[in-house]
């Protein structure tokens, strides 16, 4: 079978086996072409064939000659503006005709679970079902990335379950990203044209997956890794080597410095003894997973938790099945101090068998050393110790003991653990698989929704998240011509204290994290609030716009169901930024603390759109700390000139002499900062003190 190619694209996928023109995966029918674009096709065909390329749009054939010993030949194709359906027509004596083609908006959308969350399926948006049923929308169109990692950058495009475009329907949308649907269906019935979504995500991904080799080198933390991979020359069994070395030194050190363990010897368990003295040891309810605890909840490591379980005479010497539930991420478990099992996954199911020569009746030990390499670490379920109908229920309080934090454990990657090549932690590995592979299909820009698994590494995500959005501006549309989508006049709708220049940058528009976890008024040193931090400073970047999330996240649930106001919000900053729309679409930020009287004045900078702040005597979510950096819960309201309102007043009795005011910091702020049209207020602090990680 011969291959056409697309841009730089050297070998794609097919979908159309029958024809000697083979398309690439993401040139299907159904698909939306980004309107007024040239783009300049490499492609493969019959051996010395004349090949007959015409789009309906102008039914304008253009001819090409395929080489005779390579088949190949290139040609430009010029994308009309917004309009359609057409077809695509090749011919080299056989013929692929792609119907039902869109020229339109295309918008690459990509992260981790909150971005892949789809409409229904594990999902489940807010009124999933009448959303489902109302779904019939033709101008939109969705394209589904099977998620797969690789070692180096591909150029097959990964189909997932939509095989390549669809039109939105009540069929079609239920497995999708809600995101991008919400996102996608709110812009076409604003432009009323065509928009094609594409959903490449992956959830619990961090963002170094994300992103090419060549732009991770230079990201703090991992440029050992990338120069012992370029090392390689991406030789399979060389990378493959390369992690089992790297993985063997590292169980060495979190063996060897593990206390609870003589030795490093996982079957010399002292910690797992049934006579240890516990003396020293504190108490958890279980199940907990510690990630939701004040103590391990940005803990990283290996922790020890022992129950006492109280077996019936009638059991004495019998088997014993324990179902202990997934456990995150590894386990090593224990019984009267002697070894039943062992497993690693967060998502997978423990179950093992305690032989009857260690079961006796009253009182016996069970004893689980838990590693947590990242997220929340623990126990998900109450477990259950069964033999024929009898069951011994193990939840209630257990013993623990941190033995061993990561954080002194380093990896080439700045890891808590080398990953495997396989792994879609691996670095770089969903950008080769995932990304790459697109990078032929001119976009208008991107979507993100992405953060969680960097949550505790905010420095390093910082340089890291720039990193990824500099590296896909610069790689998408390389060989295409885009022109900018046509905006109306005036546009008197940015920033007033802005030069009116237009961004060169493909827009780069990303959803900042939600609020998530258990509420507190006071939290200086959270890790979710430390990320949303390095998060807002991307915006300084061209072209980048940020959707704060902070209002409608869920406490228990890190998935929350409100993907409609997060398709909408995302779709106000393409509708004002991209499509020069009149839409208010971000809330001011922070500009200025001045202090009088006691009382902190802050400034703010018009957002774009100019919607002001809204009224409001009783603000919540402001904090604020005097010269002894001891903080306090602080009142505050909006005071304005009677038409613009761009200063908020803050105060506290407790701190005559206002130093720092910090507001929404916290993993689940209570804030309600908002703009007129009801747009929040994103977490900011005045402060520069390093006590953020």
């Amino acid at each position: 079978m011969r291959r056409l190619f697309v841009l730089f694209t050297v070998s794609l996928c097919t979908v159309m086996t029958w024809a000697d023109v083979t398309l690439p995966g993401w040139m299907t029918s159904n698909m939306v072409l980004q309107q007024r674009t040239k783009v300049h096709l490499q492609a493969t065909a019959k051996k010395g064939a004349t090949v007959k390329i015409t789009p309906s749009w102008d039914n304008k054939t253009v001819k090409a000659q395929a080489d005779k010993t390579t088949g190949a030949f290139e040609f430009d194709l010029q994308v009309p503006s917004a309009g359609g359906p057409y077809t695509l027509t090749f011919d080299d004596g056989k013929k692929v005709v792609l119907e039902n083609v869109m020229a339109g908006e295309v918008w690459f959308c990509s992260g981790q679970s909150n971005m892949e969350m789809p409409v229904k399926g594990w999902g489940q948006v807010n009124n999933y079902e009448q959303e489902v049923a109302n779904a019939t929308h033709p101008m939109v169109r969705l394209f589904q990335v099977e998620r797969v990692v690789a070692r180096s950058p591909q150029t097959n495009v990964p189909l997932g379950y939509t095989k390549g475009w669809v039109q939105c329907s009540p069929e079609t949308v239920g497995e999708f990203s809600a995101a991008a649907y919400f996102f996608a269906r709110e812009v076409s019935q604003k432009l009323g044209i065509a928009i094609g979504v594409v959903n490449s995500s992956w959830g619990g991904t961090p963002a170094e997956s994300w992103v090419s080799l060549d732009r991770l080198q230079n990201v703090i933390g991992f440029q050992e890794h990338a120069k012992r991979t370029f090392a390689t020359g991406f030789d399979e069994d060389k990378i493959n080597q390369l992690y089992l070395d790297e993985r063997a030194e590292w169980m060495q050190k979190v063996y060897g410095n593990d206390q609870g363990l003589e030795d490093g010897n996982i079957d010399k368990a002292v910690w797992a003894a049934a006579d240890l003295n516990e003396s020293g040891w504190k108490q958890m309810a279980q199940p907990n997973l510690w990630g939701k605890t004040d103590e391990l909840k940005d803990f990283d490591g290996i922790a020890w938790l022992r129950h006492t379980v109280e077996v019936p005479a009638s059991l004495a010497g019998k088997d014993l099945k324990l179902d202990l539930g997934a456990i995150d991420d590894e386990d090593v478990t224990y019984w009267n101090g002697q070894r039943i099992g062992m497993g690693s996954g967060w998502l997978s199911n423990r179950t093992y068998t305690v032989p009857g020569k260690l079961v006796k009746a009253g009182k016996n030990v069970l004893a689980v050393r838990v590693t947590d390499t990242g997220g929340e670490g623990g126990f998900s379920k109450v477990g259950v110790a069964t033999a024929g109908a009898t069951t011994i229920s193990l939840g209630g309080n257990w013993s623990w003991k941190k033995s061993l934090d990561m954080a002194g454990i380093k990896t080439p990657t700045d890891m808590t653990e080398p990953r495997s090549p396989s792994d879609s932690w691996y670095p770089s590995g969903l950008y080769n698989s995932m990304v790459a592979p697109f990078l032929s299909m001119p976009v208008r820009g991107f979507l993100w929704y992405q953060g969680c698994s960097n949550v505790g590494r905010a420095v390093q995500y910082e340089s890291l998240f720039q990193a990824l959005i500099l590296d896909w501006q610069a790689r998408f549309n390389k060989n295409s011509q885009v022109a900018p989508f046509p905006k109306p006049e005036p546009q008197d709708n940015r920033r007033r204290w802005m030069q009116n220049t237009e961004s060169k940058a493909l827009p780069f528009y990303f959803v900042q994290l939600a609020n998530y976890l258990q509420r507190k008024d006071l939290q200086p040193q959270s890790g979710w609030a430390a990320l949303r931090e390095v998060q807002r400073k991307a915006q300084k970047l061209d072209g980048v716009g940020m959707m704060v999330n902070i209002d409608i996240g869920m406490a228990n649930d890190i998935h929350p169901k409100n993907k409609q106001e997060v398709g909408r919000r995302l779709a106000l900053l393409a509708l004002n930024r991209t499509y020069g729309r009149e839409e208010a679409c971000s809330a001011p930020e922070y500009l200025q603390m001045t202090v009088s009287d006691g009382k902190a004045l802050l400034s703010f900078m018009p957002g774009f759109g100019n919607d002001m702040l809204a009224e409001n005597s009783a603000i919540t979510g402001f904090t604020v700390a005097g010269p002894d950096h001891q903080w306090h819960v602080a009142k505050a309201h909006t005071e304005g000139n009677g038409q613009f309102i761009w200063r908020v007043v803050v105060e506290c009795p407790d701190v005559p002499h206002p130093v720092a005011v910090r507001y929404a910091w916290a993993d689940n702020p209570e804030c309600n900062l908002k703009t007129v049209s009801g747009l929040p207020v994103g977490p900011f602090r005045t402060d520069d003190w390093d006590d953020i990680k």
